[in-house]
This record gives structure tokens, C-alpha cells and sequence, in this order.
């Protein structure tokens, strides 16, 4: 009874073995340098970004519907009119970024440091702006405009920007 518990218990090993090693060779994304690029209108949607540096880019009118962006680095990056709808921006760094006129629809933003970014005429309509830093009078300008709920994240956009506190 014993040495069948031990059969059992070895394949079990040994199966998780197999399992880890399958998974930590399993391709993940690789991160990019975009710095300083000329990337107006071009299409980045539903593609994983991860990590990868945005820094002065130009992101004009660029669609990233649905992107995976979590920790980008989009500082000093130009992103007029860009259609980030449905991005994941988990932890990105958005200072100094230029979304006027973005669309930022159901987007998480999440912990993104975002002090100095323009948000100016950009629809945020269930954007999900929990721990979001950024300035005081940004976050009142957009208050003005906060509508919706994340579907992902199931937050209130007025609630992640203490619109009403």
C-alpha cells in the first residue's frame, strides 16, 4: 500500500516537473524600444507590449484597441486621437503623454503614473483610473467628463477618481 502511494506520489512529481519546464520555455512577449519612433496610425491592436518603452514616440491617431501595455513606458509619448479602447495600461508610464482627443474607453489604468499627462478631450467612458497619479486639476477635468463601468474590472470610473469625495 505504501510503495503504491510513492508510485502514485513520484508520477504526480514528475508530471509537475514536466508541466514547469513546458511553461517557463512557453514564448512570452518581448519587450520593445519603440523610443523616439514615428509610429502615427499604426496598428499595435490586441498585440502584448508588455514592458516595452513608448519614450517620445509618436503615437499619433495610432490604434492600440485592446492592447496589453502593462508597465510601458509611454513618457513624453504623442498619442492624439490614438484609439486605446479596451488597453491595458496597468502600471504604464504615462508622464508627460499626449492623449488630447484619445480614446480611452474601458481602459485600465491602474496604478499608472500619470502626473503630468494631458488627458484633454479624451473619452474615458468606463476607463478604471484606480491609483492613478496624477495632478489635482487633471483629475477634476476629468471628473467632468467621467462616465461608465470598467467590464473587466466591474470599477466605476467617477468612483476610481474620487470624482464625488
Amino acid at each position: 500500500m505504501i510503495s503504491l502511494w510513492i508510485r502514485r506520489a513520484a508520477i504526480v512529481l514528475l508530471a509537475c516537473s514536466i508541466l514547469f519546464v513546458g511553461l517557463s520555455n512557453a514564448p512570452s512577449a518581448r519587450a520593445e524600444d519603440y523610443t523616439k519612433r514615428s509610429l502615427a496610425e499604426a496598428d499595435f491592436s490586441n498585440q502584448n507590449l508588455t514592458d516595452s518603452s513608448f519614450t517620445k514616440a509618436n503615437l499619433q491617431k495610432a490604434n492600440l484597441q485592446k492592447a496589453d501595455l502593462r508597465g510601458v513606458s509611454l513618457f513624453g509619448a504623442n498619442m492624439e486621437r490614438a484609439n486605446l479602447a479596451g488597453a491595458d495600461l496597468r502600471a504604464a508610464t504615462l508622464d508627460l503623454a499626449r492623449l488630447a482627443g484619445a480614446n480611452l474607453d474601458n481602459a485600465i489604468l491602474e496604478g499608472a503614473f500619470a502626473y503630468n499627462t494631458n488627458f484633454n478631450k479624451a473619452s474615458i467612458v468606463g476607463a478604471d483610473f484606480t491609483d492613478v497619479l496624477m495632478r489635482e486639476i487633471t483629475r477634476k477635468q476629468l471628473c467632468e467628463v467621467a462616465s461608465g463601468e470598467n467590464p473587466v474590472t466591474g470599477r466605476v470610473t467617477r468612483d476610481t477618481l474620487f470624482c464625488d469625495y
